[in-house]
């Protein structure tokens, strides 16, 4: 009795110190985000003395959320749809064939989601430039397609895996072709896994720097977080805005995660638990 409600105490204390390190940040954020840059530098703790919500109209201003957040959604939309489109189908195939080299299969889906995108950006660069597509959301989206599909089509595999064999033979004795029984019959029964694919691919590609930076240069094209990077100076920098821009780049994707978190664990336990 005595070391059930010990463990139970330790376990609500792991859980508050990993709530504390979860939401820390984001509320120190939200705190800054209404006080003026010398109050942040000599009390970055300390509660705001009024709130101050010019910080916000400058940082939309200055950083031109307006249109770089929808960059943002564009690439984010065009690459979900890129992903889902061509995983789940190759996931539907790994899952229902037998692949005499599956293990080489798996072996290198696992590489490419391990190996560091640094690796292969200035190949990359280089033929993006060669063909004229810097500056191409379309394009961009490809590479992230290219990134995140091992992973979507992993994770979507199992869900395959797990449908019944006899529905599928029904299916066709019903009359259906291949495409019908894909597209009718299991893609809606895989639909928890699509959701959880393409909230976790819409967080990357929301956040995403490196390839964004590199390949959306021009102005019109900038995505959020690059333009967020341009409000820091080289020799001083207004942290109040820069706060403020923060929350107002993660408020919609963490209003959208919580939506639909609960979708998000359902799909992720059948993940893990089927196959």
């Amino acid at each position: 009795m005595m070391s059930s409600r010990i463990s139970r105490v330790l376990t609500y204390l792991i859980l508050t110190l990993g709530l504390a390190l979860a939401l820390g940040p984001l509320l120190l954020m939200l705190l800054n985000a209404f006080k003026p840059t010398p109050q942040i530098i000599t009390s970055p703790l300390s509660l705001p003395n009024e709130l101050d919500w010019s910080n916000f109209t400058r940082a939309w201003s200055d950083a031109r959320l307006g249109e770089t957040m929808l960059n943002s959604a564009k690439v984010t939309a065009m690459t979900i749809v890129l992903v889902l489109t061509t995983a789940s189908g190759a996931a539907y195939v790994l899952a229902r064939q037998k692949i005499k080299r599956w293990k080489s299969v798996s072996a290198y889906f696992l590489a490419t989601t391990t190996a560091p995108i640094q690796l292969f950006l200035f190949p990359l660069y280089f033929g993006f430039a060669r063909a004229g597509w810097i500056n191409n959301p379309i394009a961009v989206s490809f590479i992230y397609c290219a990134m995140f599909s091992p992973f979507a089509i992993m994770l979507l595999r199992t869900y395959f895996i797990a449908i019944p064999k006899e529905l599928e033979e029904a299916a066709s004795l019903d009359g259906t072709n291949q495409w019908q029984l894909f597209s009718r019959v299991m893609l809606p029964i895989v639909s928890p896994g699509l959701l959880t694919v393409a909230l976790i691919i819409g967080l990357y590609c929301w956040n995403e720097f490196l390839i964004a930076s590199t390949f959306l240069q021009a102005k019109g094209e900038m995505t959020a977080v690059v333009a967020f990077t341009l409000l820091s100076g080289q020799y001083s920098s207004d942290w109040g805005e820069i706060m403020a821009a923060a929350v107002i780049i993660v408020v919609p994707i963490l209003m959208l995660f919580v939506l639909l978190q609960r979708h998000f664990i359902d799909g992720m336990a059948g993940g893990s638990t089927k196959g």
